[in-house]
C-alpha cells in the first residue's frame, strides 16, 4: 500500500505585482522612442516600452500632485511642477532633483514646454500668465499676460530662429507670441471650444489645430489666417501629422496635402485619418469586438466615454503611434496599417476578480471597475483589453483546460470567451442574457466544458448549457439559453460554486444563508437539498473542498464556517479577519484554506488545527480578486487599491533553506570542536564568532591569552585577535562578560586591543557600539574600585610581613 503524503503550505512570497503607474495627466515619449513618461499622483513614472516595465520614478519630496512636466527634446533634463507652486529639475536616469526655484505663479502650472534647444521652459499658469525660463541661466526670460482663464496649452515654433511661441487659453483663441518684443503677435479665432492640440508642418509654414467643437482648422502662419477648416465629427483630444515622406496609401492616402490623425471621443471608431484639402475621411481605424452602439455610428458617441482618447503621440523612427484612452490604458500602433502592437494599462481602478488563464496559468484575467476585461500575460506584462461587456464586470470563473472562461455582468449578461493557447488572442464565443438584474456571481463545470451557472441580484440561480461544439471565433458567437432559472435567495446571491464531480451546486447569499443543491442529469431542475445556518451577516463566498465531502463559506460576519454535507452541521469555524472575508479557496490538496478580507489581509488557514499559519499583508483596501494555479504552487490576489499580487509558494524553498543551514551549522562545530582540540585558536576564533557562540569565543580568548605566554593579560599575541573578529560582536559579547568578575580580565583585554587598532570615532561608527560602551563603563568603575580595594589590602599584608621579618630577625 503506498501512502502519500501531501506537504501543507505555510510560507508565500511576492514574485510580480501589476500596480498602477498613470492615473490621468500628461504623457510624453522620448524622443529615442525607449521610454513613455506618465504622471501618477506626486510621481513621474518612467515605463520602458520594451519590457513594460517601470524603470524610474520621480517623486516629489514635498508629497504634493504633479501638476505639469516636460521633458527636453534631448531627453536630457526633466521639470516638473507641483502644488506647492514649485519647478523641479530631474536627472530623471538617476532619479535625483538637481535644482528647484519658486514659479512665480500664483496659482498652480497647467501646461509646460521646451523649445527646440532645450534652452527655454515656458509654462502656461491657471491664472492666466505665461512665464519662459532660462534652464541653463536659471532665471525667468518673459513674462507674458493677456490669456483670459487657465493656459492650457504652450507650444514653441519649430523653427527657432523666429522666437515664436504659441498658446491657448480658456478663451479659446490661439495666442502668437513673439518673444523678442514680449508682444502678442495676434489671435487665431477659428474655435468655439478650448484648443486642445496643435500640431506643426516640418517646415513650420502650416499648423493644425483642434478642438472640442468637433472641427480642426489648417493654419498659413505666414498670413496667420485659416486656410481650411474641417469638420470631424467628434470632440478632438489630439491630432497628429502624417509624415510626408512615408507611403500611405494602403489607407486612401493619395496625395502629397496636408493629411492628420485625429483621436478624439468617438466610441466606434477611435482613430481617422483626414486630408486636409478636401476635408474628407480617407481612413477610419475601428476598435475589435467592440460592440454595437445601438444603432448608428453617431449613436457610439460620448464623451468621457472609456474608449475615447485623451493623447495620441507620434513615433516618427519607429512609424508608430501611441494614444491614451480615458481608462488610462496606453496603446501603440504600428503604421500604416494600423495594427495594435502594444498595450500598457495604467491603472485598473477598483479590481474585482483575477483568474489564472493559460494551460500552464501563464496569464491573468481581471476584472476592473469597468466593462472591459484584461488579460495579462505574467511573463511580459503586456496586456489584452477585451471588449463585449457594456457595464461593469462582476466576476470571473475559468473552466478546468485553462483556456475557456467566463464572465458576468452589470449588464445582466454572462459571456464565454476562448484563448488560443498559441496566439493568446482571446475572442467572445457565446453570450447569455435573460437575467433580470445584474450577474453578480459565475461558475464553471469542473469536469467538462459543458454548463455554467450563474447569480444575480435577481435572487435567481440559471444553469446554461453549452453546446458540445465551442465555437472558435466571435464572429460564429453561440446564443446562450437558460436550462434552468430558480429562485434560490431572499436577496443578492453574491456566490455560486459547482462540485467536483458537477452533481452539486452551493448558492451563497446576502440573506446569510447557504444552500445546496442537485443539478441532476442534464435537463433536471435543481432540487434543494439542504440549508446551512450559522452566520450572522451575508455570505459572501462558498467553496467546495476538492477532496472531502464539506464546503467552506466566508461571510460579512468576520468569519470562515466549515460545513458537513451529509448532516449540513458546522464542523469548524475560522475567526481572525477584522472584517468582512471576501474570497475563500481550498488549497494543498483541500488541508488549508487562503482567506482575504475588506481588511486588506490575506490569510493561511490549516483546516486540522483551526490554526491561522500565515498573514499575508500586501494590498491597502479590500481584497476582491482570490485564484490559485491548478497546481497550488502560485496565488494571485487583487484589491481595491487597483494592485494585483501574485504570491508564489516557498515552502519548499525555505525548508530547504533551513535544512542546509543546520547542516552548515553540524560542520562548522565539529569543525570547531576540532579547531579547539588542536588549539589553533586564531581559527576556532572566528568560527566561534560566526556561530554566535560567546562562551565558547570567551574559551577561545583566555587559550589566546594563556597560550605559550603564561597568566598575563596584556599579551602581545592578543593584537592578532582583531584582524578575524567583527568588533560589533565582540563589542556585544565584551558588555556581557565584563559583568562578571570571572571574565572581567578577558574583556579588558579585548577592549585594550580594540582601542589600539581603532580611534573612538572610528569605534562609535559600528552598530549598537554607543549602547555597549555605555553598559561598559560602570561595570569597569567597579571592577576598578575593587581592584583599588584589594591592592590596598595587599600592600598591609606586604607591610605585616616586612615588620613580622624584622621583628623575628635574630640579634647581632
Amino acid at each position: 500500500i503506498a501512502v502519500v503524503f501531501f506537504s501543507s503550505s505555510c510560507s508565500y512570497a511576492v514574485s510580480s505585482t501589476i500596480e498602477p503607474f498613470y492615473k490621468g495627466g500628461k504623457v510624453q515619449i522620448s524622443k529615442d522612442e525607449k521610454f513613455i513618461f506618465c504622471t501618477c499622483g506626486t510621481r513621474v513614472n518612467v515605463l520602458q516600452i520594451v519590457t513594460g516595465k517601470i524603470v524610474h520614478s520621480i517623486e516629489q519630496d514635498d508629497q504634493e500632485d504633479i501638476t505639469s512636466f516636460a521633458l527636453s527634446l534631448d531627453d536630457e533634463i526633466l521639470v516638473t511642477a507641483s502644488k506647492a507652486l514649485l519647478l523641479k529639475q530631474w536627472d530623471w536616469k538617476q532619479a535625483q532633483c538637481t535644482r528647484s526655484w519658486r514659479a512665480i505663479h500664483n496659482v498652480p502650472i497647467a501646461s509646460m514646454t521646451f523649445d527646440p534647444t532645450a534652452t527655454l521652459l515656458a509654462t502656461g499658469g491657471c491664472d492666466g500668465t505665461i512665464k519662459l525660463w532660462d534652464v541653463v541661466k536659471q532665471y525667468c526670460t518673459h513674462n507674458l499676460k493677456g490669456s483670459s482663464g487657465v493656459v492650457h496649452l504652450v507650444e514653441f515654433h519649430p523653427d527657432i530662429s523666429l522666437l515664436q511661441l504659441f498658446s491657448s487659453a480658456s478663451d479659446c483663441g490661439i495666442r502668437m507670441w513673439d518673444l523678442r518684443s514680449s508682444q502678442c503677435l495676434c489671435v487665431l479665432q477659428s474655435h468655439y471650444s478650448p484648443v486642445t492640440s496643435l500640431a506643426f508642418t516640418p517646415d513650420g509654414a502650416s499648423m493644425v489645430s483642434s478642438g472640442r467643437d468637433k472641427i480642426c482648422t489648417v493654419w498659413d502662419l505666414k498670413s496667420r489666417t485659416a486656410r481650411r477648416t474641417v469638420p470631424v465629427y467628434e470632440a478632438v483630444e489630439s491630432v497628429v501629422l502624417l509624415p510626408e515622406d512615408e507611403d500611405f496609401s494602403e489607407i486612401g492616402v493619395k496625395t502629397k496635402e496636408i493629411h492628420f490623425i485625429t483621436a478624439g471621443s468617438k466610441g466606434i471608431c477611435v482613430l481617422r485619418v483626414w486630408d486636409a484639402s478636401s476635408a474628407r475621411c480617407v481612413f477610419a481605424q475601428t476598435l475589435p469586438s467592440a460592440p454595437s452602439a445601438g444603432g448608428s455610428e453617431e449613436g457610439g458617441e460620448e464623451y468621457g466615454d472609456p474608449r475615447s482618447l485623451t493623447y495620441c503621440l507620434p513615433l516618427p523612427s519607429s512609424l508608430r503611434l501611441a494614444t491614451v484612452t480615458a481608462e488610462h490604458n496606453i496603446l501603440l500602433y504600428q503604421l500604416p496599417s494600423f495594427t495594435t502592437q502594444q498595450q500598457f494599462v495604467g491603472f485598473n481602478d477598483e479590481v474585482l476578480d483575477v483568474k489564472f488563464l493559460g494551460k500552464g496559468d501563464t496569464h491573468i484575467v481581471v476584472a476592473t471597475n469597468s466593462s472591459q476585461l484584461k488579460v495579462f500575460d505574467l511573463a511580459t506584462s503586456s496586456c489584452k483589453i477585451l471588449y463585449g461587456h457594456t457595464d461593469t464586470v462582476l466576476s470571473l470563473d475559468v473552466f478546468k483546460k485553462g483556456s475557456l472562461f467566463v464572465s458576468c455582468a452589470k449588464d445582466k449578461s454572462v459571456r464565454v470567451w476562448r484563448q488560443d493557447p498559441d496566439s493568446g488572442q482571446v475572442c467572445c464565443v457565446a453570450q447569455g442574457c435573460s437575467h433580470a438584474n445584474a450577474v453578480g456571481s459565475i461558475t464553471c463545470s469542473r469536469m467538462k466544458e459543458s454548463f455554467v451557472v450563474s447569480g444575480s441580484q435577481d435572487c435567481t440561480i440559471k444553469v446554461w448549457d453549452l453546446p458540445e461544439t465551442i465555437p472558435e471565433t466571435d464572429g460564429d458567437m453561440f446564443q446562450l439559453t437558460a436550462r434552468v432559472t430558480e429562485k434560490a435567495h431572499d436577496k443578492d446571491v453574491n456566490s455560486v460554486a459547482v462540485s467536483p464531480n458537477d452533481k452539486l451546486l452551493v448558492s451563497g447569499s446576502q440573506d446569510r444563508l447557504a444552500k445546496l443543491w442537485s443539478l441532476g442529469a442534464p435537463g433536471a431542475d435543481l432540487a434543494l437539498l439542504g440549508v446551512f445556518r450559522g452566520h450572522r451577516r451575508g455570505v459572501w463566498c462558498v467553496q467546495f473542498s476538492p477532496m472531502d465531502q464539506v464546503l467552506a463559506s466566508s461571510s460579512a460576519d468576520g468569519s470562515v464556517k466549515l460545513w458537513s454535507l451529509q448532516d449540513f452541521s458546522c464542523l469548524k469555524t475560522f475567526e481572525g479577519h477584522d472584517a468582512s472575508v471576501l474570497k475563500l479557496i481550498f488549497v494543498s490538496r483541500g488541508t488549508q484554506l487562503l482567506t482575504s478580507g475588506s481588511d486588506g489581509l490575506v490569510k493561511l488557514w490549516t483546516i486540522k488545527t483551526n490554526e491561522c499559519v500565515k498573514t499575508l499583508d500586501a494590498h491597502q483596501d479590500k481584497v476582491w480578486g482570490l485564484h490559485a494555479t491548478r497546481k497550488d504552487d502560485r496565488v494571485v490576489t487583487a484589491s481595491a487599491d487597483s494592485n494585483i499580487t501574485v504570491w508564489t509558494d516557498v515552502t519548499e524553498v525555505e525548508q530547504a533553506e533551513e535544512q542546509a543551514k543546520q547542516e552548515d551549522q553540524i560542520l562548522k562545530k565539529q569543525e570547531l570542536s576540532n579547531l579547539l582540540h588542536e588549539k589553533k585558536y586564531l581559527k576556532a576564533l572566528g568560527l566561534a564568532i560566526s556561530l554566535d557562540q560567546p562562551h565558547t569565543v570567551l574559551k577561545v580568548i583566555k587559550g589566546i591569552i594563556l597560550h605559550g605566554y603564561g597568566n598575563g593579560p596584556c599579551n602581545p599575541n592578543l593584537d592578532s585577535l582583531y584582524s578575524p573578529s567583527p568588533p560589533e560582536s565582540m563589542l556585544r559579547y565584551c558588555a556581557v562578560w565584563n559583568t562578571n568578575a570571572r571574565s572581567c580580565l578577558d574583556a579588558q583585554a579585548v577592549i585594550q586591543v580594540m582601542l589600539t587598532h581603532l580611534s573612538p570615532e572610528e569605534l562609535l561608527q559600528y552598530q549598537g557600539a554607543r549602547a555597549h560602551l555605555e553598559g561598559l563603563i560602570p561595570y569597569t568603575e567597579r571592577h576598578m574600585q575593587r581592584i583599588g580595594r584589594l591592592l590596598q589590602a595587599s600592600m598591609f599584608l606586604d607591610y605585616m610581613w616586612q615588620k613580622m621579618r624584622v621583628t623575628g630577625a635574630p640579634a647581632r
